[in-house]
């Protein structure tokens, strides 16, 4: 390839990762659309925004920074039309054990770190490996982080502090434990209130936009009541400059494994939830995975600049952004801008809300993401599938979500092994006689079939399957040619093709020829590589033609001086 070839390549590939004019093609016509659903997405994200940034440790501000700094970052240089960013629950879940091990000093830097390794993932390609990632893990994954988020909320809607600990879970039951019930009743009671009105409304009219609303009724029915509930207390009225937090070599390494789990968050729920969205837009251009992590790790690194959390793509954001008529990315920057607006002209207000209030909210969020009819048919799906999903959702809820979504890929990957392994067989087959072999003697014709054995290898001829093969050949005796024909063999790899070469090698030393028919061009240059086509000892053994094969078997038959004397 010439190096004007060779530039051309790169270029195209740095210029697929790049905002274009195209991005904004349709936006003549949909402009309108994209306004509405900017404002309808940022009426929603306020309450999610704010609670997502009280849920992670580091406050409400950092959670509304979030929203503002990555939503706007990430529509323009993401590589989804209508994917809507900021804080999410399942980010939540990961950054409170950082917190509590670091402080939220740390938080920042980490979601610069995991930014960074973000973009390295886009730059290198890697954005497509989420279509390998199978659909119980998603789903496992995704009904566990609802469980988490609302653990999660029991301190704030009992408006007691939060227990010591890392898991959703026992701190929960550790809050539980010390609460002040008499205390706890008016938060409890807004808890209730809220999510009355959050199940009630949609149901009553589904264009309201039932969070701000129940998040302002909680508000003043505090305010009125004079409820001695906590707020979300005082808010900045601007957004943060930008500024590198200062860190040494020693707390970059002890927060990298942290930023690496992160960013692998950061990566997978992005990438599905614009997947989601391509679903849901079957008109649009699909996402460009590469330029989406891209997106999202210069968004990442942006909002950790202004204090903000680790962001990634949000499903519900994102789905509202659709139902309510973007076309563009201009509904996405139309939300960060009106968030933005919001902090300069609100920030009083906002900070009057109690946070049991926002613990309701995400409660129903919580409950949203827990599909049991979903659940219900992967787990009668097949053992494989229920298997998978239950091991994702325990690993989520018992340990963190990286973790969940590694294990469930393992646990999925072996059992497809496995069950590709029993989809494989080795078979014998009759020896067919020789076209036109009407003179043949029946003797003869008998005793050639009785010295030639034919076995056929089906399905794939892999590392997880090989021991097998390997045994089953390793019965065959009083034969004196064996054909092995590989015509349906579709997965070869280097385990499978050693195993290949064992078994010639194997069946040469106990005498007999070994015949193979119907090897495919692309298994040719490994089984060259490994040494099958040596351990044949003449390639003139190979064969694309069975009837050609089985010819070449008849005549080494008949040369066979032992074969002579037996007949």
């Amino acid at each position: 390839m010439s190096i004007d070839a060779v530039a051309s390549s790169a270029w195209q590939r740095v210029r697929a990762l790049t905002p274009r004019h195209a991005d904004y093609r349709d936006l003549p016509r949909s402009w309108r659309g994209d306004l509405v659903a900017g404002i309808t997405v940022a009426v929603v994200a306020l309450p999610l925004a704010l609670g997502f940034g009280v849920a992670s440790g580091l406050g409400a501000a950092a959670g509304l920074v979030t929203a503002v700094v990555a939503g706007a970052v990430a529509a323009v240089l993401g590589g989804s039309h209508l994917q809507v960013s900021g804080p999410t629950g399942a980010m939540t879940v990961v950054l409170l054990p950082v917190v509590a091990r670091h402080g939220t000093e740390a938080v920042p830097v980490v979601a610069i770190m995991a930014g960074g390794l973000v973009v390295l993932a886009g730059v290198l390609g890697i954005g497509r490996l989420v279509a390998y990632i199978p659909w119980p893990v998603v789903e496992g994954f995704t009904l566990g982080i609802g469980v988490v988020i609302a653990l999660q909320q029991v301190p704030l809607a009992l408006d007691t502090p939060r227990a010591e600990g890392e898991n959703a879970g026992l701190v929960a039951l550790r809050t539980l434990a010390r609460v002040d019930w008499s205390q706890a009743v008016a938060p409890l009671a807004l808890v209730a209130l809220v999510v009355a009105v959050l199940i009630a409304l949609p149901r009553l009219h589904r264009g309201l936009p039932a969070s701000l609303v129940a998040v302002v009724l909680g508000t003043v029915v505090a305010e009125v009541a004079g409820l001695d509930v906590d707020r979300i207390g005082v808010l900045p009225s601007g957004l943060p400059a930008p500024h590198l937090p200062v860190v040494d070599l020693e707390t970059t390494s002890a927060l990298f494994s942290a930023a690496l789990a992160v960013a692998a968050l950061a990566a997978l729920e992005s990438l599905l939830s614009a997947r989601v969205a391509d679903g849901m837009a079957d008109d649009l251009g699909r996402t460009r995975p590469n330029r989406e992590l891209l997106g999202q790790g210069v968004a990442n690194i942006a909002s950790g600049l202004c204090g903000g959390l680790p962001a990634t793509g949000a499903i519900a954001r994102t789905a509202v952004n659709v139902r309510a008529g973007g076309r563009t990315r201009v509904a996405s920057l139309t939300h960060a801008l009106v968030l933005a607006a919001i902090v300069y002209a609100a920030a009083p207000l906002v900070g009057r809300i109690p946070l049991s209030v926002l613990a309701a909210v995400l409660l129903i969020t919580a409950g949203r993401m827990i599909d049991l009819p979903t659940a219900r048919a992967i787990c009668r799906s097949g053992r494989s599938g229920a298997l998978v999903f239950c091991v994702t959702l325990a690993v989520t809820v018992v340990f963190d979500l990286v973790m969940a979504v590694e294990v469930g890929v393992a646990v999925a990957a072996v059992l497809a092994l496995r069950a590709v392994a029993r989809s494989s067989g080795l078979h014998r087959e009759p020896v067919p006689d020789a076209p036109g072999d009407r003179v043949t003697a029946a003797a003869e014709r008998d005793l050639l079939h009785e010295h030639i054995a034919v076995y056929r290898i089906d399905g794939a001829l892999f590392f997880a399957d090989v021991r097998r093969f390997l045994d089953e050949l390793a019965l065959v005796s009083d034969v004196r040619v064996v054909v092995l024909r590989l015509g349906n063999v579709r997965v070869l790899d280097a385990s499978g093709a050693n195993a290949l070469a064992e078994i010639v090698t194997d069946l040469r030393r106990r005498g007999m020829v070994v015949l193979l028919k119907g090897l495919r061009p692309e298994h040719r240059h490994l089984a060259r590589s490994v040494g099958v086509l040596d351990a044949l000892g003449d390639e003139r053994h190979l064969f694309d033609d069975l009837d050609e094969a089985l010819a070449h078997a008849r005549s080494h038959v008949r040369r066979d001086p032992a074969t002579t004397r037996m007949g």
